[in-house]
């Protein structure tokens, strides 16, 4: 077998191996010496996770060309691990690109270093009696359809911080989609003075705590996370071109995406990943990439994690249909 790029992906799990190797190389007393290999989503190193992905999410991992910071998010498109930094501290890439500034080599020497550095032994013989290498076809996993995430909702006024019940990812999106807030929403958009329509919507909707499941709506009363994150845009005037753009995010998949009550802003709801990085780092990641990549500005409030969302009337909300 010839070294190249897609030999190397193969062998090294779609190159998050690489990235591990890599990172590993900085962050030696975090990551010990040791085969990286993948579990459940996570690429680990002798037992410590390196790099944790779900979906086609991933953690804001530390990166050793931002002065360490965590803006590094790494994930897998069309079988080919690749990279963005929330600051733009280095350039979109993919993991030949990554592991180039690291070994500042290119072309035909970088592939032999990856091959040498990760004992991939591709284009030698294997075994006792130096038979030619045999390629393996995996199996088709069995798809398995998702739990959908769960949640508090809350019935209206939004000074009722006692949930009604725990509710489901699909529920709201029947709920959105349906005509029970109909009514009220078409009420809303028609009234122009600002302080009215505020009032309005805080007597007048029903609302959701995406982020989790709470005995009460404050943060300290969190009994469950949902995994889910609200990233709240308001006052767009293009928003069938922002939806679009949202729903083809290279690096978060969308769980629910519908139009704010006012009519003017998105709600876009993402799942995000916990194992090792907190809320309101998480929310502070994605509000620099948006920064960055759209150039949008994110409502701040997303970084509660008890953060109220009201549920609209939607007929045209998203929802991943893997939930379906």
């Amino acid at each position: 077998m010839e070294v190249n790029k897609e030999a190397i992906l193969s062998k090294t799990h779609y190159g998050l191996n690489i990235y591990a190797y890599v990172l590993r190389q900085y962050y030696s007393g975090e990551t010990e010496p040791g085969d990286s290999h993948t579990l459940n989503g996570e690429i680990r190193n002798s037992g410590q996770t390196v790099l944790s992905l779900s979906g086609r999410n991933c953690k804001p991992t530390k990166n050793p060309f931002n002065s360490d910071k965590s803006t590094l998010m790494v994930k897998v498109v069309d079988n080919c691990a690749v990279h963005t930094d929330c600051e733009k501290a280095i350039e979109d890439g993919n993991v030949f690109d990554f592991a180039a500034l690291y070994f500042k080599l290119s072309g035909k020497e970088l592939l032999d270093k990856l091959n040498e550095v990760l004992h991939l032994q591709i284009g030698e013989k294997n075994g006792f009696y130096n038979q030619d290498e045999v390629i393996f076809t995996e199996l088709e996993p069995e798809i398995v359809k998702p739990k959908a995430p769960v949640f508090s909702y809350y019935k209206k006024p939004v000074t009722n911080v006692v949930p009604t019940k725990e509710i489901t990812l699909i529920e709201v999106y029947n709920l959105i989609q349906g005509n029970e807030y109909a009514s009220s929403t078409s009420t809303l958009r028609s009234i122009q003075d600002e302080k009215e329509a505020r009032k309005y919507k805080a007597f007048n909707f029903d609302y959701v705590t995406f982020s989790g499941a709470f005995s009460k709506r404050n943060d300290k009363h969190l009994k469950k996370h949902s995994g889910l994150l609200t990233i709240d845009f308001d006052h767009i005037s293009n928003i069938s071109e922002i939806k679009e753009e949202l729903l083809k995010d290279n690096y978060f998949e969308t769980e629910l995406l519908f139009t704010s009550p006012s009519g003017d802003g998105l709600k876009w709801i993402i799942s995000m990943e916990l194992t090792k990085v907190k809320h309101q780092d998480y929310f502070k990641a994605v509000a620099n990439y948006i920064q960055h990549t759209y150039n949008l500005e994110v409502d701040g409030c997303g970084k509660d994690i008890s953060r109220a969302c009201f549920l609209p009337h939607d007929p045209n909300v998203f929802i991943n249909p893997k939930y379906l």
